[in-house]
């Protein structure tokens, strides 16, 4: 497997909270940009678990590398935890993060704060090349905002806010949205699987 841990995603925002997170690992993280890797992985699986065992083993096997992906989604209460799986795709194929963050905000323009509760959660695969996988998960609990706020982060980020911080997570310095978001609790799970076999990337 190498000295490597490859970066499964070409979601620029998801790469650079990675390497925020993973900043201490002996492993040299790379993109499938920088592996000249362009295989696309349809995300075909009913769960989140399974689109990032998906994606990680498939790379994986194509890089020889040990492989790192991830599946995200916004579940909301008042839209019965939509659009879960399918929130990069909720406002349709190639829309933009502000497009996804409107139509969100749209299907909740008469929902009242008290039933705009809403969970991130994450699911990140860690993949060797041989088909060995571990399955790591995080989930972070706020409320819809009635607008978006802040300048920082990614998707869905502007309108996720954190009532203990009273601020989206758009509006928290990348050091502190790691401790505290669904990402980066599913990462700190990762970073104590490999510390074991078969991973062991600390050996």
């Amino acid at each position: 497997m190498g000295d490597k841990l490859l970066l499964a995603t070409n979601n620029q925002g998801k790469v650079r909270e990675y390497k925020s997170l993973f900043k201490n690992i002996p492993l040299e993280l790379v993109t499938l940009a920088e592996q000249g890797i362009t295989t696309v992985v349809d995300e075909v699986g009913a769960s989140l678990e399974e689109n990032a065992r998906l994606k990680a083993t498939l790379l994986a096997a194509e890089s020889q590398l040990l492989a790192l992906a991830d599946d995200s989604g916004l579940e909301v209460a008042a839209l019965n935890g939509e659009p879960g799986r399918l929130s990069a795709r909720y406002a349709g194929e190639g829309a933009s993060d502000r497009d996804r963050v409107s139509y969100l905000l749209s299907r909740l323009r008469d929902v009242p704060w008290e039933q705009r509760s809403a969970c991130f959660r994450c699911v990140i695969a860690v993949a060797t090349p041989n088909g060995e996988v571990a399955l790591c998960c995080g989930e972070c609990r706020g409320f819809i905002a009635f607008a978006p706020r802040g300048e920082q982060g990614f998707g869905y980020d502007p309108v996720f806010y954190l009532p203990d911080l009273d601020k989206t997570m758009a509006e928290l310095p990348l050091e502190i949205k790691n401790q505290v978001s669904h990402r980066g609790q599913a990462a700190r799970k990762v970073y104590q699987v490999l510390k074991q076999p078969p991973f062991s990337a600390f050996s």
